[in-house]
């Protein structure tokens, strides 16, 4: 297989991505926050916590912090939380 190359515009948005990432995943699990609080069947709510427990692995939360917001399962905990998150990134 032939070495990909990429022009320098390519490797510029790559870079771009590599260094905003946490600001991405803070973003999205600011949506499944949103999500969270729309919900409207305990199904869907299973789903959008697991997606929000992957999301803070990825982010790197201490598990600790995790444990707790899992355990809760507390919307408003999760929203708190990434309040204190969303003003250390900044």
């Amino acid at each position: 297989m032939a070495k990909q190359e990429y022009s320098a515009y390519q490797k510029s948005v790559i870079t771009n991505y590599y260094n905003n990432r946490s600001d991405i995943a803070l973003s999205k699990l600011s949506e499944l926050v949103s999500e969270l609080f729309l919900a409207d069947t305990d199904a869907k709510r299973d789903r959008l916590w697991e997606r929000a427990h992957k999301a803070m692995v990825n982010l790197k939360i201490p598990p600790a912090i995790i444990d707790h917001i899992m355990t809760k399962k507390d919307v408003k905990i999760l929203a708190k939380n990434l309040n204190e998150w969303l003003a250390k990134a900044k």
